[in-house]
């Protein structure tokens, strides 16, 4: 198993007042971890990160790792379209506690796929840190062919890809990076498949039935993981139902972890979709699963301190 592999959170950012709530995002932290997943990802789409001042990131990196910096290793969202914005972004978390860095291609400017390796390689020769690629065309407006995913794994800096887009089957036959599953409704097919983890916003509401269904789908219970998949299904549906992150973040309120603030252009989910789903909540925050190594416990444990 490696550092990257398992089940990852690419954490939201809690905002109080248009402030980040550093003591929101050191609990949430902890109980992410507390259930059990591999790691976790700051200033990621679904952190908001774009939203985020230079400092900013800085103090929430140096929150988050005081927090359970000991526990779990901890990947940093680096996205945008001007490389050489992106290269001294990455040199200043070159000192810090950083595992990795998830990265995009440039977005918008929709560059050719010699641009695209370029623009990867660019950023490589600037840290000597571990990076995951992550490939979203809905968001960036462009895919990273498997061919140009190929010439980026010669570098052995570039360990795994996170794969949003279509082409998760032609990168697992290639086996020339590890892949990790980007789309949530297609976890179980992904990693019964193949992949070896996967980055899951989704993953925040009950995190322990996440790890638990990679544990079984690891431990060859595919049935079983099935089984649990199709309750987790109706939750992701919802929870991607409107732009990510607003109704994970509806759900952590509900939760009472964090307040339901987003910044702009982001915005809070609506009534409608917010009623349907405290419904699917209030089920899967009472689903007991039991099947395999469980830490399905765990989370109602924590809530309930």
């Amino acid at each position: 198993m490696s550092q990257f592999d398992g089940i990852w959170v690419p954490m939201v950012t809690p905002f109080r007042q248009g402030k980040i709530d550093f003591h929101a995002a050191q609990e949430l932290a902890n109980y992410l971890v507390f259930c059990g997943v591999q790691g976790l990802v700051l200033g990621g789409t679904t952190g908001e990160g774009n939203a985020l001042d230079k400092n900013e990131q800085q103090q929430l990196l140096v929150a988050v790792h005081e927090a359970v910096g000991k526990y779990c290793p901890l990947m940093f969202g680096v996205g945008g379209s001007n490389t050489r914005e992106l290269v001294d972004k990455v040199k200043r978390f070159n000192n810090t506690p950083v595992a990795g860095f998830l990265i995009s291609p440039p977005c918008y400017v929709r560059p050719s796929q010699e641009g695209i390796r370029l623009h990867f390689n660019a950023i490589a020769n600037t840290t000597e840190l571990p990076i995951v690629l992550y490939n979203i065309p809905a968001r960036t407006g462009t895919n990273i062919n498997t061919s140009t995913v190929a010439e980026l794994a010669r570098n052995p800096q570039f360990v795994a890809i996170k794969e949003c887009g279509s082409q998760i089957g032609d990168l697992l036959a290639q086996e020339k990076i590890a892949v990790l599953c980007g789309n949530d409704e297609q976890l179980f097919t992904d990693l019964s498949s193949g992949a070896r983890g996967a980055i899951s916003a989704a993953a925040h509401i009950r995190p322990d039935l996440f790890v638990q269904l990679y544990q079984l789908i690891q431990a060859g219970e595919l049935m079983a993981a099935q089984q649990l998949f199709a309750q987790l299904l109706p939750l992701i549906k919802l929870l991607f139902s409107e732009p990510n992150p607003a109704p994970v973040k509806a759900a952590l309120a509900m939760q009472g972890l964090i307040e339901n603030e987003l910044r702009l252009p982001m915005t809070s989910m609506s009534a409608l979709g917010a009623a349907a789903l405290k419904k699917e909540l209030d089920v899967i925050h009472n689903l007991d699963w039991s099947v395999g190594d469980s830490t399905t416990h765990n989370h109602l444990a924590f809530l309930n301190r």
